[in-house]
C-alpha cells in the first residue's frame, strides 16, 4: 500500500476536528500525527523525491534535443597588393554571420544499462515508501505508547484523589474524636501525615500527568497548550495466534519487505555493471541554417547554407582495464551480503516474535492476576472501614488496608496498558499494526 493511501485512510477516521470534544481517541491521535508529525512530513517529502526520481522524465528513455542559435560580427582594416597592381586599403570592412541548429540525439542501446537502471528507479522508490511506513509504525507505538502513559496517569490520579479524599475524611473523624477525647494526638498526627503524603502523591502524579500530555501534543505535532482527556478504558484482542504472526510476519513486517527490496536492488546494480561488456549504439540528427554577409573584396557578398544532418555511432569498449569486470564482481558480493543480512533479520525476528509472545501472555497473566488482587483488596478495605468506624481496628490498619487498595488500583492500571503495548507490538511485528488503525 502506497503511504499517500496508509495516510489518507487513517486520516479519515478524523473527518473533523479531534479538538472539537473534549475527549481523543487514539485513532485520532493517529491520525492528528500523521497530519502533523515533523518526522513524517520529512518522509513523506522524501518519498515525493523518489517517485520524481522513478518518473519516465528520469529514466534516459527518451531522447535529447537541443537547439543552437548564434552571431558573429566582425570588422577589420584590410590591405590587399597583388604584384603589378596598386594597392588597394579599406577601412572598416564588417563581416556578420548567422547560424543556428536543431538536434536529436538518441540512445537505441547501451547494453541493457537504461533498462535496469529504471527498474532500480522504481524499487528504490517502492524502498522509499516501505521506509515512510516504518517511520509511521515507530511513531505509531511511540504515540500508543504516550496515550496509554496519559490514560495510566489519569486512572492513577483519580485513585488517588479518592484516596485523598478519605484520608482527609479520617483527619477531620480523628480530630473531632480527639476533640471529645476519644483518640491521642498520636491519631491525629498521624492522620495529617497521611493527608500530607497523600497530597504530595496527587500533585506529583498530576505533574506527571501533564508532562506526559505535553509529550503526547509532541508527537501529534500540536501545540503544547492544548489540553483534553483520553479515553482510560482499552479493549484487548482475543484472537492472537504465535503461529498467524509469524505466518505473517515473513509476508508483511516492513523489516522484512525492506530486506527483499534491498536484495532486488543489489540484482539491478549487477545487471547494471554487466552493460559495460555491452556496445552502445546511438542516432542522432540535426538541422543546420548558417548565413555569412561578407565585404565585397571577398568575391563573395552573401551566402546562405541550410540542410539536415544524420548520424549513426556504435561504440565498443572491448577493453577498459577490467574495471567493469571488478565492479559485477563487487556487485555480486553485495548481493551475497543483503542475503546474509536478511537471514540474519529473519533469525533475529524469529526470536523477538517469540519474546513478544511471552511478554505477552505474561502481561495477559499479570493483567488477570491483578484484577482479582483489586477486587480482594477493595473487599478488604470495605471491611476495614466498617471495623474503623466501629472503632474494631486501629487508623494504623486502616491505613494500610488503604494503601493496599490504593498499590493494587495503580499496578492493575499498569497492568491495563502494559498488555494493551505488548499486544501492539506483536502487530507490528506481523505487519498489521497499521490495519488496526484503519480498520
Amino acid at each position: 500500500m502506497k503511504i499517500k493511501q496508509i495516510i489518507l485512510g487513517i486520516g479519515l477516521l478524523s473527518f473533523s476536528s479531534i479538538f472539537a470534544q473534549e475527549t481523543i481517541s487514539l485513532e485520532n491521535a493517529v491520525a492528528k500525527a500523521l497530519e502533523n508529525n515533523y518526522d513524517i512530513q520529512i518522509e513523506q517529502n522524501n518519498v515525493e523525491i523518489a517517485e520524481n526520481n522513478a518518473g519516465i522524465l528520469n529514466s534516459d528513455y527518451l531522447p535529447k534535443v537541443t537547439a543552437n542559435a548564434g552571431y558573429s560580427y566582425s570588422k577589420n582594416n584590410i590591405t590587399n597588393k597583388r604584384e603589378g597592381e596598386p594597392e588597394i586599403s579599406i577601412n572598416g570592412a564588417t563581416t556578420k554571420g548567422y547560424n543556428s541548429s536543431i538536434g536529436i540525439d538518441y540512445t537505441l542501446f547501451d547494453g541493457f544499462g537504461r533498462k535496469y537502471n529504471y527498474r532500480k528507479l522504481k524499487e528504490t522508490r517502492n524502498l522509499s515508501e516501505l521506509q515512510a511506513r516504518s517511520l509511521i509504525e515507530e511513531t505509531i507505538l511511540s504515540l500508543a505508547t504516550e496515550y496509554y502513559e496519559v490514560a495510566r496517569l489519569t486512572k492513577n490520579l483519580n485513585s488517588l484523589e479518592e484516596t485523598l479524599e478519605i484520608s482527609k475524611d479520617r483527619l477531620k473523624r480523628t480530630q473531632y474524636n480527639f476533640d471529645y477525647g476519644q483518640n491521642t494526638k498520636l491519631d491525629v498526627l498521624n492522620a495529617e501525615v497521611d493527608v500530607n503524603n497523600d497530597s504530595i502523591n496527587y500533585l506529583n502524579t498530576r505533574t506527571q500527568l501533564e508532562n506526559a500530555k505535553r509529550n503526547l501534543n509532541n508527537i501529534m505535532g500540536i501545540n503544547a497548550s492544548i489540553a483534553y482527556e483520553v479515553e482510560p478504558e482499552v479493549i484487548h484482542a482475543i484472537d492472537l495466534s504465535k503461529d498467524n504472526i509469524k505466518s505473517s510476519a515473513w509476508k508483511e513486517n516492513v523489516s522484512v519487505l525492506q530486506a527483499n527490496k534491498n536484495i532486488e536492488l543489489r540484482r539491478y546494480d549487477t545487471k547494471i555493471s554487466e552493460s559495460g561488456f555491452y556496445p552502445t549504439l546511438n542516432v542522432s540528427g540535426s538541422y543546420q541554417y548558417n548565413q555569412s554577409e561578407n565585404f565585397v573584396i571577398s568575391g563573395i557578398n552573401d551566402q546562405q547554407t541550410n540542410g539536415f544532418n544524420l548520424g549513426v555511432n556504435l561504440s565498443w569498449n572491448i577493453f577498459d582495464g577490467g574495471r567493469t569486470k571488478v565492479q559485477k564482481q563487487n556487485a555480486k558480493v553485495n548481493e551475497d551480503i543483503v542475503q546474509i543480512q536478511k537471514q540474519q533479520l529473519e533469525q533475529n525476528l524469529d526470536i523477538t516474535i517469540e519474546n513478544s509472545w511471552n511478554n505477552y501472555q505474561n502481561a495477559l497473566f499479570v493483567l488477570e492476576a491483578q484484577r482479582k488482587n483489586v477486587i480482594t483488596n477493595q473487599h478488604n478495605f470495605e471491611r476495614s472501614k466498617e471495623q474503623y468506624n466501629l472503632g474494631q481496628i486501629t487508623s494504623i490498619d486502616f491505613r494500610q488496608a488503604q494503601i493496599n487498595l490504593l498499590n493494587a488500583e495503580v499496578d492493575l492500571n499498569k497492568a491495563i496498558f502494559d498488555a494493551k503495548n505488548a499486544e501492539l507490538a506483536l502487530r507490528q511485528l506481523e505487519g498489521k499494526l497499521l490495519s488496526v488503525f484503519s480498520e
